[in-house]
């Protein structure tokens, strides 16, 4: 009976193994042949993909040139030719992100359904961008400054020429030709001074004499600098004044206008021609000195 037995379980095991023999190479065969039109299918998705978003970058770029063009032709202001253009490149990418989702089983109103689930975590994660953002479209509207314009942020010292204005970001170019990345909702939110705003600006130059000195000959060669310099605008009236009688210096004012974009140059020359000129009249200008009195005891 055992020996029934024994034989019966080899016969069932060895026919096991025989079916599991039988049927192994067919079921992996299957699996295998199932897999080829997946992969293909994924190919051919990955194909259109790629060329539904050559040809979609390629329509955005030209929408964003007809844009350009537009505004061009309406005279815009350059920031807002910049941040028009900004805002129509994301939203035109992002639609175009999701038409090639959909390529891949995600449909929009999936992603809208995500976006709207996490819209206050992203809220809470973009607040910073939001407020920037919000900056942009008020610099747009109020137009404080514009590119072009030599602005100084008085809360954290930054100053430049603007040269960009974008949907969160303003780019300043300073003297020394560096570049200063400033949020807009800082921006918005801040006292700031726009140097250019004006086509015309006033300089004020201030020079100390001595008391002993001629103080009306001094006032003609500040005077005579100033008439004579060809940076100044005739237009404008030119003052030379008395503006302080100080501990040690008699403080003479000289005022003139001249236009925004010749400011610096004109200041310049003139200190040095007044400082050159008082020089040569022997009109001292004072400077602080000290003296040291030594003394010895016995």
């Amino acid at each position: 009976m055992e020996e029934i037995q024994l034989s019966t379980e080899a016969m069932t095991i060895e026919g096991a193994v025989e079916m599991v023999r039988d049927t192994q190479p067919g079921f992996i065969r299957n699996w295998l042949e199932g897999l080829i039109p997946w992969f293909f299918n994924l190919g051919f998705q990955i194909l259109l993909a790629c060329i539904v978003y050559f040809v979609g970058a390629r329509v955005i770029k030209f929408v964003r040139k007809i844009i350009r063009r537009w505004m061009e032709r309406t005279e815009a202001d350059t920031g807002v030719k910049q941040f028009i253009d900004s805002l129509v490149k994301y939203c035109m990418y992002f639609i175009l992100i999701v038409i090639i989702l959909n390529f891949f089983g995600v449909t929009t109103a999936s992603v809208v359904a995500v976006v709207g689930s996490a819209g206050l975590a992203l809220g809470l994660a973009l607040q910073g961008s939001l407020s920037n953002f919000a900056g942009g479209v008020l610099i747009l509207m109020l137009k404080p400054f514009r590119v072009g314009d030599y602005i100084l942020e008085d809360t954290h010292g930054n100053e430049g020429t603007v040269t960009e204005i974008s949907i969160f970001y303003t780019k300043l170019a300073t003297m020394d030709n560096k570049v200063i990345v400033v949020p807009n909702g800082t921006l918005a939110n801040s006292s700031l001074t726009n140097a250019t705003h004006s086509d015309k600006r006033r300089i004020d130059l201030e020079v100390g004499i001595a008391y002993d000195a001629d103080l009306k000959k001094a006032k003609e060669i500040m005077y005579g600098l100033a008439l004579a310099d060809e940076g100044r605008l005739a237009e404008e009236e030119i003052q030379v004044f008395v503006s302080e009688l100080a501990a040690s210096e008699v403080k003479i004012g000289l005022r003139l206008w001249v236009k925004t974009e010749d400011y610096w140059n004109v200041k310049w020359r003139l200190t040095e021609d007044i400082k050159l000129a008082l020089d040569e009249a022997e009109i001292e200008i004072p400077y602080q000195k000290l003296d040291v009195n030594v003394k010895q005891t016995q």
